[in-house]
């Protein structure tokens, strides 16, 4: 945990207000480092559903194999989250130290450990002692209240140098209902089907598939739209919980996501999921700049997603960015290593809204002044225009500094 914020942490922190059936609680348990807050106790009424989507890394920790071989009940009561120990690369001592979690959790909140999901994140590699929970957890199920989200945000950070929350308010029939989102990431960071953690709430009556669903297709253009140095993470893990409890202000229960009364929802689940991406984006381990990269005139979409993301993981442009350089032939570069379709004299490149480069040469109009000037802005913007089809896709990154390689030297230290 910095304590320098990343100078593109937001301006604008949302007050973050209660949801009914959710309670929070966050304690300092030792798990690496003695007077941390480190852990996260939440705690939802009876009746509450649960999605999830997963690292798709052949090496999960511990807390990820937990929560697959519960999700299929569709049912939760408390999740259980600790900063410090990834959990991960633990063998037979991982599944008991989640085992000996759960047992303590569901005795603590007063339901089955089935009922209970697990993350864990910190250094892979290290045995996770889960005698440490003991006591810890039973007090937090007793002191748990609605309004400690920005607690709850702090106590999973990491390397993060600010905690990344998001809120919305949206009807569901006539009803109002509220999401709230939590995460963290800041370094292996390239998500695949989820990103570090993050943790979405709301009163929302959905049922579990409609859940899975809205998740499933959520996370493509948020949390899978983004890379930070693009290493996928053994813990990736985002769940995501509703308590139903609006149904008793006349909220109707949705148990299809074709149902057309979820729309306005559906919009604001994933206005919630892209906040919280971005803020993982900004805050990228010495990150200074904000980098959104977009390719168009693709063949197809996965063809741009497969362009953008070589451009947003290249060193070369990423360290470009961060040493203030329109470097245009590294875009060029990376274009070109993606392996997608792609036609030398029809590309042209754009940073900040300035065209750099053009039907496979320099643009005639090219200033290097004007562009050294516009690469001082905090948020740069690559377009990339391949000119072969509709194909269109936007990815975020930063830019890659000194500091980052000074946090991952030292991260074990």
């Amino acid at each position: 945990m910095s304590t320098t914020v990343s100078p593109l942490a937001p301006t604008d922190v949302p007050d973050m207000p209660a949801i009914s059936g959710v309670k929070l609680g966050t304690a300092a348990a030792g798990i690496r480092y003695k007077n941390r807050t480190d852990v996260l106790l939440a705690v939802m009424d009876k009746g509450t559903t649960v999605a999830g989507v997963f690292t798709k890394s052949k090496c999960p920790s511990a807390p990820v194999e937990w929560c697959r071989a519960k999700l299929g009940r569709g049912q939760a009561r408390a999740l259980v989250v600790n900063s410090g120990n990834a959990n991960a690369f633990t063998g037979k001592t991982g599944k008991q130290s989640t085992a000996l979690t759960a047992q303590i959790a569901a005795k603590a909140v007063g339901c089955s450990t089935s009922d209970v999901f697990l993350a864990s994140t910190g250094v892979i590699g290290e045995p996770l002692d889960g005698t440490k929970f003991d006591g810890v957890l039973g007090t937090l199920a007793e002191a748990a209240t609605p309004d400690h989200w920005m607690d709850a945000a702090k106590a999973i950070m990491t390397t993060d140098t600010f905690p990344k929350v998001a809120t919305a308010t949206v009807k569901l029939g006539k009803t109002k209902v509220t999401i709230n989102g939590m995460a963290k990431g800041a370094g292996m960071i390239a998500p695949d089907m989820a990103t570090m953690l993050s943790f979405v709430f709301t009163d929302a009556p959905l049922s579990s598939a409609v859940l899975q669903s809205l998740l499933k297709s959520g996370v493509e253009d948020t949390f899978n739209a983004i890379t930070i140095d693009s290493d996928t993470s053994t813990s990736d893990t985002l769940l995501a919980f509703a308590t139903g409890t609006a149904a008793a202000n006349g909220a109707p229960k949705i148990s299809r996501a074709s149902d057309p009364r979820l729309k306005a929802f559906a919009k604001a689940f994933h206005e919630v999921l892209a906040d919280l991406a971005e803020q993982v984006a900004r805050d990228g381990e010495g990150a200074r700049k904000l980098v959104e990269v977009i390719v168009e005139g693709a063949t197809t979409k996965t063809s741009a997603r497969k362009i953008a993301m070589s451009i947003a993981n290249s060193p070369l442009v990423k360290t470009a960015i961060a040493g203030e350089d329109a470097n245009w032939g590294r875009v060029v570069m990376a274009v070109g290593k993606a392996g997608e379709p792609a036609n030398r004299d029809k590309l042209s490149i754009s940073f900040n809204g300035i065209r750099v480069a053009r039907s496979g040469a320099r643009d005639p109009s090219y200033n290097e002044a004007e562009v050294s000037e516009v690469m001082k802005n905090p948020k740069i913007q690559i377009k990339v225009a391949l000119g072969l089809g509709k194909g269109r896709d936007r990815v975020l990154t930063c830019d890659l500094t000194k500091e980052y390689v000074a946090i991952n030297g030292d991260y074990r230290s």
